[in-house]
């Protein structure tokens, strides 16, 4: 079966870390620019980070630069999200897709995964 399948998310106080994995079954990530997307209640879905697939150029929202990390192992077909100083802004569904580049719109990434919950309250 095709598909990605993400993990990690968890309630963490604010200041916590926590790293999602996003890992993909039936297909090879190394193709694809991985992004990292987030949907909170009565918000709508934004961008978070992505990592390319050509030479591993990389993309954070202005709001997670310096404390998101995303990076790849191909080797376990996996793709990771380090989240870092995490704040009660950052409390959504944690969601990962594939897509040709991280250019590309967001109704041209599929794969989409089932979500992993990333709670950050104290």
């Amino acid at each position: 079966q095709v598909q990605l399948v993400e993990s990690g998310g968890g309630l963490v106080q604010p200041g916590g870390s926590l790293r999602l994995s996003c890992a993909a079954s039936g297909f090879t990530l190394d193709y694809y620019a991985i992004g990292w997307f987030r949907q909170a209640p009565g918000k709508e879905r934004e961008g978070v980070s992505c990592i390319s697939s050509s030479d591993g150029s990389i993309y954070h929202r202005e709001s997670v630069k310096g404390r998101f990390t995303i990076s790849r192992d191909n080797a376990k077909n996996t793709v990771y999200l380090q989240m870092n100083s995490l704040k009660p802004e950052d409390t959504a569904v944690y969601y990962c897709a594939a897509a040709q580049s991280c250019g590309s719109p967001v109704p041209e990434y599929h794969h989409w995964g089932q979500g992993t919950q990333v709670t950050v309250s104290s």
